[in-house]
């Protein structure tokens, strides 16, 4: 991706930004769930600005994208939740700790791949 593929990307972000309707109706809602996004928007990119290989700038577009489409069909800006027992993910040997990690890490969906408290 070009520098003005990743801009205009963002350009969209925020064009969703300001026409963001709550899905509740409220006026506050509204206004609070825009900040998130114009917030979280200015975060990821400028977190990500200094990333020159492709393969991760393409990851980067990727999760934009997904969060993106997950927000405008669900009419809801927050990334969904990563529903995982902690010792849920089976692996051959048993359960270990460390394989339960790695496995976790894994299994992170796209639109979660920023967030690395998930």
């Amino acid at each position: 991706m070009s520098r003005s593929d990743v801009l205009s990307l963002y350009r969209r972000v925020l064009r969703i930004a300001h026409s963001w309707q709550a899905q509740s109706g409220l006026l506050q809602d509204t206004d609070i769930e825009r900040k998130y996004i114009t917030q979280e928007a200015r975060t990821l990119f400028r977190q990500n600005q200094l990333i020159t290989e492709p393969e991760s700038i393409k990851r980067c577009t990727e999760e934009c994208e997904a969060r993106i489409e997950i927000g405008m069909h669900y009419r809801n800006p927050y990334p969904r939740p990563m529903y995982l027992p902690p010792m849920g993910l089976a692996t051959q040997k048993g359960r270990k700790l460390r394989a339960q990690q790695k496995l976790r890490k894994q299994a992170k969906p796209v639109y979660l791949q920023s967030h690395d408290d998930t």
